[in-house]
């Protein structure tokens, strides 16, 4: 078996996904195959890896691909293939995701899945991975694309509309809702046996059920402690969701200093007390970037000079799907695909959502999540509108759908106006050069 990880230089996360691999009977003695376009990242990984299949016993083989003039024979042949890239990485590109926007009082968060950043990150990423689903149908047509990359909805939705349908988009926020929701209100108790049911967009999937091991709904209690956070939460981060629990009635995956960006209600320039009130981490991305950064650079040396810390099997995806998919015993996620059919009622086919799917020998199969409440599809319909705008963009490369996709993201639009919203696209375009493809009048 070959699996191919695209984005090699992504160490930590490569690192997670093989290792869960190697922790694997089925998967163990496959061919792992890095690639990356940074030498010194791939080098880095290989390195690690290497190391890693000598402690466990010197299953598996790691072999390493450098550059796009070889990275049709990183591909070739894989029965699986993980995207985990970042085109133009934290400098220069992220920083120009923050920093001109800031220049016309946008403030951001994440940036890395809606919002301006996340239309810009959506532009210069889909033109690769596009390439890589063009030499997948050459080289192995057969494998499953397990994709990481956020913009996960828009790079998702992409590829499994033009390019590569065998694709499903893997985000780690659905498998910690329900708990980290329960934690929070102080009913940790309930965790084990939990039942729930979460369908909605990437990041902002909603867990419209949650109930014990005997079926007994969590939410009504759930709401009460809410509104007691609410009312008095010191220094609590999570006030964004849980305002969305207590006005919308439901909790949502992902975390609230990605959800404040995601609609026009916390960051507003007229309203600057509320970055206090909620506690919103204005440039949380890049500052995390620099720590991440700075904590490899140290890890990597102790790595060096030490032994490897054995490898505990993560709550990822990937390798348990892997193991699916090749064993045909049935495994349970939560995917990012195509809402062909209506799996959410009230959303058009053309969207990418996140439901439950089940997997097994016939791949990655989605299960339907039927209507969902009207006001959590209206807050992901103002998202999904981007979403399908950004893709339109990256389809047509006209500058007027750059700037449609930005008029329609709730939170650009709510700041800006419409000749603002131009300006800045404009000079987003011109500083990120030849990281985007060239984009016509």
């Amino acid at each position: 078996m070959k699996i191919t990880f695209m984005g090699a230089g992504s160490t930590v996360f490569a690192i997670n996904i093989i290792g869960d691999c190697l922790c694997s009977d089925i998967l163990r003695d496959s061919e792992f195959a890095l690639y990356d376009i940074d030498g010194k990242r791939l080098g880095e990984s290989f390195n690690i890896l290497s190391r890693m299949v000598e402690t466990i016993g010197g299953h598996g083989r790691i072999t390493s691909f450098l550059g796009v003039e070889n990275r049709r024979a990183a591909l070739k042949n894989a029965d699986f293939v993980v995207n985990a890239i970042q085109v133009g990485g934290y400098e220069p590109a992220t920083v120009t995701d923050f920093e001109i926007p800031k220049k016309y009082g946008l403030r951001q968060t994440i940036a890395d899945t809606l919002g301006i950043g996340g239309i810009m990150r959506a532009l210069r990423t889909i033109p690769v991975v596009e390439a890589f689903g063009n030499d997948m149908n050459d080289v192995c047509p057969d494998a499953w694309f397990l994709n990481y990359v956020n913009p996960m909805a828009i790079v998702s939705g992409y590829m499994q509309r033009f390019v590569f349908p065998k694709s499903v988009g893997l985000c780690h926020s659905v498998q910690t809702c329900a708990s980290t929701l329960l934690k929070e209100v102080g009913m940790s108790d309930f965790i084990d046996g939990h039942i729930e049911k979460i369908a909605g967009i990437n990041h902002m999937a909603w867990l419209l059920e949650l109930k014990d091991r005997e079926g007994n709904d969590l939410y009504p209690e759930i709401k009460k402690r809410v509104k007691q956070k609410l009312a008095d939460p010191g220094d609590f981060a999570d006030q964004v969701r849980f305002m969305y629990c207590d006005r919308l009635g439901y909790y949502c995956t992902e975390s609230s200093e990605h959800n404040a960006e995601y609609n026009p209600w916390f960051i507003k320039r007229c309203f600057p007390e509320l970055i206090e009130k909620y506690h919103i981490p204005l440039d949380e991305y890049p500052a995390r970037c620099v720590n991440q950064i700075n904590a490899w650079e140290k890890e990597y040396e102790e790595i060096k000079e030490g032994a490897m810390k054995p490898h505990t099997r993560s709550l990822e995806y990937g390798s348990y799907i892997m193991e699916a998919i090749v064993t045909g015993k049935p495994y349970q996620i939560g995917g990012n695909v195509l809402n062909t059919g209506h799996l959410i009622e009230n959303f058009p086919e053309e969207a990418c959502v996140e439901v439950t799917c089940l997997v097994n020998k016939n791949g990655v199969v989605p299960t339907r999540a039927g209507r969902i409440p009207t006001q959590c599809a209206a807050l992901n319909m103002a998202n999904i509108g981007c979403q399908l705008m950004t893709i339109d963009a990256a389809r047509s490369r006209k500058k007027q759908d750059v700037y449609l996709a930005a008029m329609l993201d709730p939170h650009t639009g709510a700041e800006l106006d419409i000749d603002t919203i131009v300006k800045m696209c404009d000079e987003l375009i011109e500083a990120h050069g030849n990281l985007l493809p060239e984009f016509v009048d």
